[in-house]
C-alpha cells in the first residue's frame, strides 16, 4: 500500500480514541508541568490500549488490532462461551440419561474446517500488507544510525546531515525537572531530533548483546543485533517528543535505557543541526569510542 493510502487512516474514525474496541484507552492524565494528551508519546497512568498513533504505520497497526482482530476475537470468545453453556445445559446426564452414539457429522466437520480457514484469510490479507509496509523502506529524507549498548543508545547522523554522533543516557532522578517537561525513567540527556512529515530511516545495530529499539507511537520495533544492521522507518505527522524503551532483556539495567525522539518543524530541525554540529562534531565519535572500549569497561 502506498504511503498516501496509509495516511487516510490518520483521520479515520476507527482510529479515534475512545472507540468500543479501545476499551477506554483515552483515559486522560496530565503530568505536572507537562501537558500531554492521553497516550501521546508516552504511556499515561491508568491508560489501557495503545499510545496515540503519529505515523501511518502505527495507525494501520491500531486499525488492524482494534477494528479487525478485536471484533473477531470477541465474537469467537462469545460463541465458544455460548456453545459451552448450551452443551452443559442440553447434554448433561440428567437431561440425557442415554448418551448419543453419534460419532460423525459431515456438515459440522466441514464447517469447523472452512470457517477457521476463512477467518485466517481475512486476517492474513491486511497482515501481509502491514508487514510489507513495515519492511519495504521508502527513500530516506533523513537517515540515523542507532547503536545500542549496555545500557544506553548512541545516534549517528550522516555527512549530509552534519556528520556527528552522540550518546543518549537516561537522566538520573536528581536531574528530573517536571516543570521543564522531564519524565521520570524516560527523559534523556541528549534527544534524537528529526523533522516532521519526513521519511526517517533508522539503521539499528548493537555493540554487545541483543537489544530492541521500540517506540510505540511510531509503530516501530526492531532488534539491535551485534554485527548486523537492521533497518526500519517512520514518518511522524505531528511535532512532539516521543518515548520508547529497549524491549529485550539485555542485562541488569535493561529498564533504564529509554529512547527519546523529538519531532520538530524543518526550520527547527535545521537550527538544531547547526547547534548539534558545534556541540558534537568536535567530540570523538560516540560509536567508535564505544567500539574501542572493552566490554567489561562499558558494563
Amino acid at each position: 500500500m502506498k504511503i498516501a493510502g496509509l495516511m487516510k487512516f490518520r483521520n479515520c474514525a476507527a482510529f479515534r480514541r475512545g472507540g468500543i474496541w479501545a476499551l477506554g484507552a483515552g483515559l486522560a492524565s496530565t503530568s505536572a508541568g507537562a501537558a500531554f494528551a492521553a497516550g501521546v508519546g508516552l504511556a499515561e497512568p491508568g491508560q489501557i490500549g495503545f499510545q496515540q498513533a503519529v505515523t501511518p504505520i502505527a495507525a494501520y497497526i491500531h486499525w488492524f488490532h482494534d477494528d479487525l482482530l478485536m471484533p473477531i476475537i470477541t465474537i469467537i470468545s462469545l460463541l465458544v462461551l455460548f456453545l459451552l453453556a448450551y452443551v452443559i445445559w442440553k447434554f448433561n446426564e440428567k437431561a440425557n440419561p442415554t448418551p448419543s452414539k453419534t460419532t460423525h457429522n459431515t456438515l459440522v466437520e466441514v464447517a469447523w474446517t472452512i470457517i477457521p480457514v476463512a477467518i485466517l484469510v481475512v486476517i492474513a490479507i491486511p497482515s501481509f500488507r502491514l508487514l510489507t509496509d513495515e519492511l519495504v523502506v521508502p527513500p530516506a529524507d533523513v537517515t540515523v544510525k542507532v547503536t545500542a549498548s549496555q545500557w544506553h543508545w548512541a545516534y549517528e547522523y550522516p555527512k549530509d546531515q552534519g556528520g556527528f554522533s552522540f550518546e543518549s543516557y537516561m537522566k538520573p532522578e536528581n536531574e528530573i525537572k517536571p516543570e521543564n517537561g522531564d519524565v521520570r525513567l524516560l527523559s534523556v540527556d541528549n534527544e534524537a531530533v528529526v523533522p516532521v512529515n519526513k521519511n526517517v530511516v533508522l539503521q539499528v545495530t548493537a555493540l554487545d548483546v541483543i537489544h530492541s529499539f521500540a517506540i510505540q507511537s511510531f509503530g516501530v520495533r526492531v532488534d539491535a543485533v551485534p554485527g548486523r544492521l537492521n533497518e526500519t522507518w517512520f514518518k511522524a505527522d505531528r511535532e512532539g517528543t516521543y518515548y520508547g524503551q529497549c524491549s529485550k532483556l539485555c542485562g541488569k539495567d535493561h529498564a533504564f535505557m529509554p529512547i527519546a525522539f523529538r519531532v520538530v518543524s524543518e526550520e527547527k530541525y535545521q537550527a538544531w543541526l547547526a547547534d548539534a554540529k558545534k556541540k558534537f562534531a568536535s567530540a570523538p565519535s560516540a560509536i567508535s569510542v564505544a567500539e574501542a572500549e572493552p566490554a567489561a569497561t562499558r558494563q
